[in-house]
């Protein structure tokens, strides 16, 4: 019998984003796995209007809905709340819950994690809209363009249609085939987080630095671990009023951040190494620049994905 699945969920005032992405979740979206199979263990880190069960009981989902004990800057004790809270055998934790998922992304990942008891599995993150959602918001990208792209994307009959109005976020692409270096939606066994330790409660800054790099990082630097990230499953950014993700000083940000990453690990923060495992395969093909940047110059990549962007911004303004 497959193991009971736990589903860790992170929210800091997401009255428009939450509905949606625990939509997703639902076993109405999901694919592979029955309602009975997992859970949602939403911890809310002190939102203006938190969350309540009962917002959500239409849909078709084993929801748990808690108050952080903790209420931070950082989701660092949130996340380690859920993790004690949760009763799966294999657990998940979606660091950002503006994040919508792929309708194979829980089955999938409950199916790769049979490989190894060492492995721990991830999903790719993407932007909606068609750039990252750093530089798209500064030219007009926002909430309102957002939902009418995802009203006419037909997720809710068929969630894969979400690839077709996103890209890859920086930490994710630039190919399905690239090393990453965090995901936001991130499982492994019981045990295998309990040996990590969970997420490290020294990452005390706003939305927690770069602890979900350290976290990715320091399972891959357990000894014996199997990283093992899915093909054709991601994970859906909803624009909002994130850390990184909204930032107009995005660089200079990640420097004050790896700051703090020098001082809690002593050395400057750097991608891992080990190599991954890729498990799944894709519902339709995705664009070509996703598949391959080594049979091109860069500079040929740059043109033919801006393009593509092109005819996607074309779209969008069609709203």
């Amino acid at each position: 019998m497959p193991p009971f699945l736990s589903v860790v969920v992170i929210c800091h005032n997401m009255r428009r984003e939450l509905p949606r992405t625990l939509e997703s979740l639902s076993a109405a979206c999901q694919a592979g796995i029955d309602r009975d199979d997992y859970e949602v263990v939403l911890v809310d880190n002190g939102s203006r209007h938190a969350p309540d069960r009962d917002d959500f009981t239409a849909l078709d989902l084993n929801l748990t809905v808690l108050a952080s004990d903790v209420v931070s800057a950082s989701p660092v004790a949130a996340i380690n709340q859920g993790l004690r809270r949760a009763r799966g055998d294999v657990i998940g934790v979606w660091i950002d819950g503006a994040r919508m998922a792929s309708p194979g992304l829980l089955a999938n990942a409950r199916s790769a994690l049979r490989v190894s008891d060492r492995a721990f599995v991830g999903a790719r993150g993407r932007y909606l809209g068609f750039d990252f959602q750093s530089s798209s918001t500064r030219r007009g990208y926002c909430p309102a363009i957002e939902d009418q792209l995802l009203a006419r994307s037909g997720w809710r009959k068929d969630g894969y249609r979400l690839f077709e109005v996103s890209v890859f976020d920086e930490s994710s692409g630039p190919t399905w085939f690239d090393p990453i270096t965090e995901s936001n939606s991130l499982f492994m066994s019981r045990s295998l987080w309990q040996e990590l330790g969970g997420y490290d409660p020294q990452f005390a800054g706003p939305g927690g630095g770069l602890v979900n790099l350290d976290t990715w990082t320091r399972a891959c630097e357990l000894p014996g671990t199997l990283p093992i990230v899915l093909l054709g499953e991601a994970t859906f950014h909803q624009v909002h009023d994130g850390i990184m993700t909204s930032s107009r000083r995005q660089r200079q940000m990640f420097a004050e951040l790896n700051r703090e990453y020098r001082a809690i690990r002593g050395r400057d923060y750097a991608y891992p190494v080990k190599p991954l495992c890729l498990w799944g395969r894709f519902t339709s093909r995705p664009p070509s620049h996703e598949l391959s940047t080594g049979l091109m110059s860069r500079a040929a990549w740059r043109r033919r994905f801006g393009r593509w962007r092109s005819r996607a911004s074309r779209f969008v303004h069609g709203l």
